[in-house]
């Protein structure tokens, strides 16, 4: 009888904790929070921010802050998609997918320079890693330092050969700087949870 209770509790628990992860934290304001709601053995995202650090050299609050703002920590985020004749759900703006809103493109790049090739835009894990790449490839190609949150999110949003030319539009430098103010934030806070 407990045998197959128990069972019947192993067979649901895989569900429950994929249910858990398909979901955004609440409370994405404070890395504190986003940090004790997805801190399990198999899906720790602290764990994975720290090792992208150690990696890349890019401080966690600047690559959480990005992942932030690109997707507010939802793993299966996608831009709108276009209307045609202004009411049928049409194709969608770019193929950007999963919290960090990689393009296929830079995706596939992503794989083959890493070496990552299991890697998943809808995994945490693989989406931090990725953004850590992308500021360091920043970092060593345009002299931009691996804590500038402002011109590191320049060039992720625009792409490097936006970001090179430089005449960046003001709605994206907003974003950059929000970007920015939230790193900060987020670095404060880190000082009081722990990281």
């Amino acid at each position: 009888m407990y045998a197959l209770r128990f069972n019947r509790v192993l067979a649901v628990a895989p569900l429950l904790a994929l249910t858990a992860c398909a979901t955004a934290p609440r409370h994405i304001n404070n890395i504190c929070s986003v940090f004790d709601q997805r801190d399990g053995w198999f899906n720790n995202w602290q764990s994975a921010a720290y090792r992208t650090e150690r990696k890349y050299g890019v401080p966690v609050p600047v690559l959480m802050a990005t992942v932030r703002k690109e997707s507010g920590f939802k793993g299966n985020a996608r831009p709108p998609r276009t209307k045609l004749l202004g009411f049928i759900p049409w194709k969608r703006q770019s193929s950007a997918y999963g919290y960090s809103q990689a393009l296929d493109g830079t995706w596939t790049q992503y794989k083959m320079e890493s070496g990552n090739w299991g890697a998943r835009r809808s995994s945490f894990a693989d989406a931090v890693d990725f953004v850590g790449w992308y500021h360091s490839k920043t970092a060593d190609t345009y002299g931009v330092a691996k804590n500038d949150t402002y011109r590191l999110y320049l060039a992720y949003y625009l792409g490097w050969n936006g970001f090179k030319r430089g005449n960046w539009p003001a709605s994206v430098q907003s974003y950059a700087k929000a970007t920015d103010d939230m790193a900060r934030k987020y670095a404060g806070q880190l000082q009081g949870c722990g990281g």
